[in-house]
């Protein structure tokens, strides 16, 4: 498998597929690259979201795809906003991703307002089709707890990294360099389990 379409136009999540798929030598293609447009995330469930999106950017660009669908779940919440996550407050599109991040950490804040407990998870499922009626798709999933801080911090990361503390070192997402958010985070894990899948097995020494 040298080539590899990934189902999102998000330019974080590029980068952090990128950052551990490309030293395995298979060559990263953004969707928009190839003019595959963006699929629908109609479903209840993480999985079956990444699923439609891997095997829908596929069937357009007739290559092996990549999809991940992730996002955060709050417990005060009742794991909201989920699968809602990046489309999580009302706004115009048009006025970009960053636009509606801060929206969504905004309203994200202002729920939780009077809540004392501010434990929250970050979950992401990773979905790798062969080709679009791919019969067995390697399934790769990851979850990284935290808690939701009051106030943002930090301008590395997206999404509700600026809201997201890890308590054992006292940061947020958005607080962390990019090498070390990926060893840890959701994304970084599921990408990490699926890139053990794609190596090449080692051969036996007798």
């Amino acid at each position: 498998m040298k080539k590899i379409v990934i189902a999102s136009n998000n330019v974080g999540k590029l980068n952090e597929i990128g950052a551990i798929l490309v030293p395995l030598d298979i060559e990263i293609i953004a969707q928009s690259m190839l003019g595959v447009p963006e699929a629908g995330e109609p479903h209840f469930t993480f999985v079956e979201n990444a699923l439609a999106k891997a095997r829908h950017a596929s069937r357009h660009s007739d290559l092996p795809a990549l999809a991940d669908d992730s996002g955060i779940c709050v417990d005060a919440l009742h794991g909201a906003p989920g699968v809602h996550s990046a489309r999580f407050a009302d706004g115009p599109a048009a006025a970009g991703r960053e636009a509606q991040d801060q929206r969504n950490n905004r309203k994200l804040l202002e729920l939780l307002a009077n809540e004392t407990n501010r434990k929250a998870h970050y979950y992401c499922v990773i979905v790798l089709t062969r080709r679009a009626d791919d019969p067995q798709p390697m399934i790769c999933e990851a979850e990284w707890h935290g808690e939701i801080v009051r106030a943002p911090r930090g301008s590395g990361g997206f999404g509700y990294d600026p809201l997201f503390l890890i308590p054992d070192l006292r940061r947020t997402a958005a607080e962390l360099a990019p090498e070390n958010k990926n060893r840890i985070s959701h994304r970084g894990l599921a990408l990490a389990a699926l890139a053990a899948r794609l190596r090449p097995a080692r051969p036996v020494r007798r």
